[in-house]
């Protein structure tokens, strides 16, 4: 058994007896003394709730932030990523799935770096901003708000990639220290959820628009899976959802799925279904849409939504021309949102 350590996890509650109930997502996992949580990174010891992953990812890595993907986010800048074991969902398709869905105890590498250190790899590879990913951030909560709120007293922008399923409370104390949110929405309905990711929808809807509602930057990514969530008819659902409760200016991407974890059998997205989702979307009314995993398509860039110019040319995770300026497109003026320096 590999060396783990102990930090008592922030948002849970003691029930009758030695029984604590962990209150981070929407779980909310009950457990008796010496049981582990849903997510494998939560353990009851002696009537108190520890994280089992603090200070000990298993990912530690440098990204393009298009990889993310964040991409109306410092274009072409690079992110320090932070990823351990553990998940709340139970995805099929887990591209991840080597981080996701095992404990720290099987991981191969376990790295020793306390919140400190990690500011300071950033500062010292003049990374500007540090994102938590790979796995879910809220299986290592309280490892995300101790360094992002080192990081942001040092200046550095702080970026997370989630399935978007956390409770309210901890989901703002969180994003106090946050500048951007990437949200997973696996698809749109509660059937998708439930069958393929062992998971609620409802909870995701919910954290969009608290997040919204924040005032903090938000993007959302579709894994587009054949014959699971492609149907258009929940597409537009989708779309009109996002437009009504997030606003026409949320970035959306459809993101290729290839065949990972146990969902072997299933072949790759036909490019003519991401560019149909992407038709879908723009006809609901939504101005930033994108696809992803598809190196060199035209709708990997970011066009103006007045001018119909490129703004943000990609060819995958490369940016090669910028032509936001000042946070307006440069052809036409257009006030294009995000974070652009």
């Amino acid at each position: 058994m590999k060396t783990i350590s102990w930090r008592e996890a922030m948002f849970y509650k003691r029930l009758n007896g030695q029984v604590v109930q962990c209150e981070v997502c929407f779980r909310g996992c009950s457990l008796k003394a010496g049981q582990r949580s849903f997510c494998r990174n939560k353990v009851n010891i002696d009537g108190k709730l520890y994280s089992l992953v603090y200070a000990r990812p298993s990912a530690v890595h440098i990204d393009p932030i298009e990889k993310e993907p964040a991409l109306h986010m410092l274009p072409g800048t690079d992110i320090l990523c932070f990823g351990t074991a553990g998940c709340n969902f139970r995805c099929k398709f887990c591209h991840n799935w080597h981080l996701s869905q095992r404990a720290i105890e099987e991981m191969e590498n376990i790295y020793d770096l306390p919140p400190e250190d990690a500011v300071k790899i950033a500062i010292k590879e003049n990374i500007p901003t540090l994102s938590f990913t790979y796995n879910e951030p809220t299986s290592f909560y309280e490892y995300v708000y101790d360094i992002a709120r080192l990081a942001k007293e040092r200046g550095l922008r702080i970026l997370w990639h989630s399935n978007g399923a956390l409770n309210p409370e901890p989901l703002k104390e969180l994003l106090k220290y946050t500048d951007a949110v990437t949200i997973d929405l696996k698809g749109f309905t509660e059937e998708f959820y439930q069958n393929v990711s062992s998971a609620k929808l409802s909870p995701v809807l919910r954290t969009l628009k608290v997040i919204k509602q924040e005032g903090i930057w938000l993007e959302i990514v579709n894994l587009h899976i054949p014959t699971l969530n492609d149907n258009p008819e929940d597409v537009k659902r989708m779309c009109l959802w996002i437009k009504e409760n997030l606003g026409k200016d949320t970035p959306l991407h459809f993101s290729r799925f290839s065949p990972a974890y146990r969902l072997t059998t299933l072949s790759a997205t036909p490019i003519k279904k991401l560019e149909q989702a992407h038709k879908i979307a723009g006809e609901a009314g939504l101005e930033y849409v994108t696809i992803g995993n598809v190196p060199g398509h035209k709708n990997n860039s970011t066009f103006c939504p007045s001018c119909q110019k490129n703004l943000v040319h990609r060819i995958h995770f490369q940016v090669l021309t910028n032509n936001i300026k000042d946070g307006k497109c440069k052809f036409c003026g257009h006030k294009i949102p995000g974070i652009w320096s």
